[in-house]
């Protein structure tokens, strides 16, 4: 294992920009960032594909490379300017890219991680992007940092990390917002103003096991789609599945840092109008499934966002009594509509995972749709 704080020293030896995506795999090494580094320096960007543009800014202004942090599934995001911007061949940016390799192989992983991770040193190769996989002891560590640095200033070009799950030792950090309302609490209150024949399709990470977990206690038959990945889109799935089904209502239970990830899909969804989807974004400004590192979600008027870009009705809210308000003002409209819910950051240490796979789920979900 490596000290979380020592190894986050010896990166800002390299460089002091850093962009990035947070992951469960990178978060203790994060939280020693943000305590090593002046703010303007360490960037929580909305996907992987801008941190890789924003640190490619960096080298324009400086002439040094910048640090990209992100998980394996990010890479998606960032082969476009990777290899569009950064590539030696347009306008060779350094960059030191340090992914998180969840769904190793070999390695007991979560389904959506398994294929990412089975082809995550496939991507690079294809990429044509120079790897290694960090050591576990500061010495060795210290030695592929020399590699990765000596081999950007002969290249011109991103080289690539891969860091193991468990790697960095960890640092505790208390992270809270100002809201009270407990995200678990807003998603049972939502079930609860609703008919009970809405079909919900809830995004990765802790909105869907909290979705999964209230089902189970109870008893509830599942007409839920729960994204265990694909962060980001699934209020494009939701509005596929609303325009293809009008006889069905959608509730799109989406998080803060989903919608940042691919905020034009708001814009697809307004100028659609389908009367019969609901967008829910639970707003606790924070990358709570992966270590609780903020967003700047708390900075956007989001019902203007939404009603600029063609949602009829749009409210946010913060209480039970609020939530309750607006749901009811929603389904006597039967208009496409935004609800931004602050919720308080964390959950309960005692909540589960959802044990049916993806395709039982999907399976499930289709046959509970009205023909």
């Amino acid at each position: 294992m490596l000290n979380s704080m020592e190894f986050a020293k010896e990166l800002t030896k390299i460089t002091g920009f850093f962009a990035g995506v947070p992951d469960s795999t990178l978060k203790h090494l994060c939280t020693a960032l943000e305590e090593i580094l002046p703010k303007e320096n360490f960037w929580t960007s909305a996907n992987e594909g801008n941190a890789v543009a924003l640190a490619a800014g960096y080298t324009f202004a400086t002439g040094l490379p910048g640090v990209v942090y992100m998980q394996n599934s990010g890479i998606g995001n960032g082969i476009n300017p990777l290899l569009s911007l950064n590539d030696p061949i347009v306008y060779g940016i350094p960059a030191l890219l340090i992914v998180g390799w969840r769904g190793e192989p070999g390695v007991k992983d979560e389904p959506q991680h398994l294929k990412q991770g089975a082809v995550t040193t496939d991507l690079l190769d294809a990429c044509q992007i120079p790897y290694k996989v960090l050591p576990d002891n500061l010495p060795e560590a210290i030695d592929c940092l020399n590699w990765a640095n000596n081999t950007m200033e002969l290249s011109s070009a991103p080289v690539a990390l891969l860091i193991r799950n468990g790697l960095f030792s960890e640092i505790e950090v208390l992270r809270k917002n100002r809201y009270d309302y407990v995200r678990e609490d807003a998603i049972a209150d939502i079930i609860s103003c609703l008919t009970g024949n809405e079909c919900f399709i809830s995004t990765t990470g802790m909105i869907s096991r909290e979705l999964y977990d209230l089902r189970v206690q109870k008893g509830e038959s599942s007409k839920d789609l729960l994204l265990v990945g694909s962060m980001g889109h699934v209020s494009q799935v939701a509005l596929g599945i609303a325009l293809c089904k009008p006889g069905n209502k959608i509730v799109c239970l989406d998080g803060d840092g989903s919608v940042l990830m691919h905020m034009g899909a708001m814009v697809t969804i307004g100028q659609a109008k389908v009367p019969n989807m609901i967008h829910i974004m639970l707003n606790n400004a924070a990358h709570d499934s992966v270590g609780g590192h903020k967003t700047d979600a708390e900075n956007v008027e989001w019902v203007n966002l939404a009603l600029s870009c063609g949602y009829e009705l749009a409210e946010s809210v913060s209480a039970a009594c609020e939530l309750k308000n607006a749901l009811s003002l929603f389904n006597k409209k039967g208009k496409c509509c935004f609800l931004e819910v602050k919720v308080a950051q964390g959950a309960r240490t005692s909540l589960g995972r959802p044990t049916k796979t993806p395709a039982q789920m999907k399976t499930e979900f289709m046959q509970a749709l009205i023909v």
